[in-house]
């Protein structure tokens, strides 16, 4: 039976309605000696407590998409086949253009937003190159099945959880196809194609999205693998031009470190709450071997660069949860690098989908204009700089600004275009 599935959840809610009928039906009506009867309470009020603490954990789970499986649960599910030392491209040498065609079966995606803006359909993905066997999810925007359109190609971002987490979360807690589908149609973002591949491949640890020759190649599997797989089954602009990446917390990580160690492949990243060394997430791999630490480091990546990545990086965050290392990196940064800063106050929320969903738009937008991109049917939107927190140097004008009022909402703080005053007054 499914962890996240609609039988599960059922069969949880009717043991948790048995297990308040059991004490009310037979507290007092137990018989036999006074040790039997106190044993079979016990185990009546344990049995209440089970339930009642499952039903919430997988409740909880459904609607932020933690854990996809048992196996993600348990710590036991492995997603790697072989881990090939691939070399320092993670493709062994080998040009993707020159591999087989990846023809995929894809079906309807299921769970919480997987059938809204038009549905999101998921395929099983063996990745030729870097071993690994996982879900890919895509959705791809109302004008892609246009007549209108049937030889236009389209520019991709790839969409990174953290960790634990599913790539389903994009589309259920952060619906982002929901939030970004108005928006496409009234054409002030770019027709994306989104791509959400798993990134917990294996059992209990982070991966921290790196090549760790004989244990996993996960570099390789969002870099090469899954884009090779989207190039061949879709209408997709080439790399690294149309390609972007994205991520929030431990995704938000990897999306930099991808885009900065692959500007061959990716043009542009967002990172949402994001960190630069992999050791801010305890459980990272990548982390436990020093050499491999300072690599996945984007901060030490562009700083010992001996030309610096044509990448263009949006980072968000709010005090010691991604500002600082967002700042960090811009002061790094040597064109044609370019970072833009948004600073989030700490009354905007927490590290969760309530603090990354008003984000959205605003991060596409700038995609828009990072990536060159025509939004169909509209105009682009001119940019303008967000609010800085005082003595912050000023971000590069580049993400679109909502106008600021003194009743600035939750969802403005969140997106860092709210006015400094209204921030204020709601701390």
């Amino acid at each position: 039976m499914s962890l996240t599935g609609t039988p599960f959840l059922c069969t949880l809610v009717v043991l948790s309605l048995v297990a308040v009928a059991l004490p009310l039906l037979l507290w007092s009506r137990l018989r036999g000696p006074r040790a039997v009867r106190a044993s079979a309470r016990v185990l009546m009020l344990l049995f209440a407590q089970g339930t009642a603490v499952a039903l919430v954990f997988v409740l909880v789970n459904n609607a932020n998409n933690l854990y996809d499986t048992w196996g993600d649960l348990l710590g036991t599910g492995s997603h790697v086949e072989e881990a090939a030392d691939l070399g320092a491209d993670g493709a062994a040498g080998i040009a993707a253009a020159r591999l087989p065609r990846v023809r995929q079966t894809f079906a309807q995606g299921d769970g919480a937003g997987m059938h809204a803006a038009g549905g999101v359909r998921v395929t099983q993905l063996e990745g030729r190159v870097s071993g690994v066997n996982a879900e890919v999810y895509v959705w791809l925007p109302p004008q892609y099945d246009q007549p209108a359109y049937r030889h236009r190609t389209f520019p991709v971002v790839e969409l990174l959880p953290g960790y634990p987490g599913s790539p389903k979360s994009w589309f259920g807690p952060l619906g982002v196809h929901e939030r970004l589908l108005p928006q496409i149609r009234a054409g002030k973002i770019a027709p994306f194609i989104l791509v959400a591949p798993r990134t917990t491949l294996l059992p209990g640890v982070d991966t921290g999205c790196a090549d760790v020759p004989g244990t996993v190649n996960a570099d390789t599997w969002l870099s090469v693998d899954v884009p090779k797989m989207v190039r061949d089954n879709f209408r997709a602009e080439p790399a690294p031009r149309g390609w972007a990446v994205a991520g929030f917390s431990a995704g938000a990580h990897c999306a930099v470190e991808l885009a900065v160690a692959h500007p061959d492949r990716y043009r542009a990243a967002v990172s949402l709450s994001g960190y630069n060394d992999p050791a801010g997430e305890p459980s990272s791999m990548a982390a436990q071997d020093p050499a491999l630490r300072r690599a996945t480091d984007p901060l030490l990546v562009l700083r010992r660069a001996a030309e610096p990545p044509a990448v263009a990086l949006y980072l968000s965050g709010q005090p010691h949860d991604g500002y600082e290392d967002a700042l960090a990196l811009r002061r790094e940064a040597k064109a044609p690098t370019s970072v833009h800063v948004v600073y989030l106050p700490k009354s905007a929320g927490g590290h969760n989908a309530t603090l990354w969903r008003p984000q959205i738009v605003p991060a596409f937008r700038w995609l828009t204009e990072q990536m060159g991109e025509h939004p169909v049917g509209g105009a682009r939107t001119a940019p303008a700089a967000p609010h800085s927190p005082p003595g912050a140097p000023h971000s590069s004008p580049a993400t679109p600004h909502s106008p600021s009022s003194d009743g600035s909402t939750r969802e403005a703080l969140a997106s860092g275009t709210a006015s400094r005053a209204a921030a204020g007054r709601r701390r």
